[in-house]
């Protein structure tokens, strides 16, 4: 009797109309919210939060994202979310939960379209690698939160490269100083399987946007990934008060996140 043929695995479709799915999702996001939004600012001369946060749903959705959440965003306000950052998928991956906007390097809106849809976010920019300006950026993002918004930001600096969470800067910190009654809440954020399997050393690349990777090759290799699950888990929130300053704060963001990021890649709860 004649041994039986291995039979030979189709291609995932998820994995082959990854790409066109994904602009056909973006596009049809983007013609449902930005003109709203543009309509909105024309009539009100308002930013609409709920407009961007609707965008990132949908964003997220045709990337192929499966999120889950643990806990939620503090109900009280304003908050300094703060949040280990590994690619460009976690603006949308975040955004779709936070009701917040982002803080980018000022590099960002140059960068196109992609420039267009941060500031189309509320995006606040800094200029990292100016000391000079850190003041005047510290007083914009005090700003913003004494108005009742929220603020993400991502203390890395930089994209890490999945391995592990890099170390904190603590300079923007220095904004709750200025803010009375802020309340600082740690976000944990991971890409913990890609079709239904435990994400590998291997897969980390095409998750983690580091170095010199263009946006465009990278987008398109995360796009034929597949069914990609992301974990946001939230800390309990702090009151900047209980720190003797903001390096200890940021200390505490780095030692909560960094802990549940390696829990969560080994498939711990």
């Amino acid at each position: 009797m004649s041994p039986r043929p291995i039979p030979t695995r189709a291609p995932v479709p998820q994995r082959r109309l990854g790409p066109l799915r994904s602009v056909v999702g973006a596009v049809a996001t983007v013609a449902a919210t930005v003109p709203l939004e543009v309509l909105l600012r024309a009539i009100t001369l308002r930013n609409r939060p709920y407009i961007p946060w609707i965008f990132h749903r949908g964003l997220s959705q045709s990337l192929g994202m499966v999120i889950h959440t643990h806990g939620g965003p503090s109900p009280d306000g304003p908050v300094l979310y703060v949040a280990n950052h590994l690619s460009w998928v976690d603006i949308p991956v975040l955004g779709a939960h936070i009701r917040a906007s982002f803080v980018a390097k000022s590099e960002v809106r140059g960068w196109g379209p992609v420039g267009w849809l941060a500031s189309f976010a509320h995006t606040v920019y800094v200029a990292r690698e100016r000391r000079q300006t850190a003041a005047a950026q510290k007083d914009e993002l005090a700003e913003r939160l004494r108005a009742g918004g929220s603020i993400i930001l991502f203390p890395e600096g930089t994209n890490s490269d999945g391995q592990s969470v890099w170390p904190f800067k603590s300079s923007l910190f220095a904004v709750v100083a200025d803010v009375p009654g802020i309340r600082v809440q740690p976000v944990t954020l991971a890409y913990t399987k890609v079709n239904g399997l435990p994400v590998t050393r291997r897969q980390l690349p095409d998750l983690a946007w580091v170095g010199d990777t263009e946006l465009a090759p990278h987008a398109l290799a995360f796009m034929k990934l597949g069914k990609v699950r992301a974990d946001i888990w939230f800390h309990d929130p702090v009151d900047p008060a209980d720190f003797p300053d903001r390096k200890a704060l940021a200390r505490h963001c780095h030692t909560v996140i960094s802990q549940r990021y390696r829990r969560l890649m080994r498939g711990e709860a």
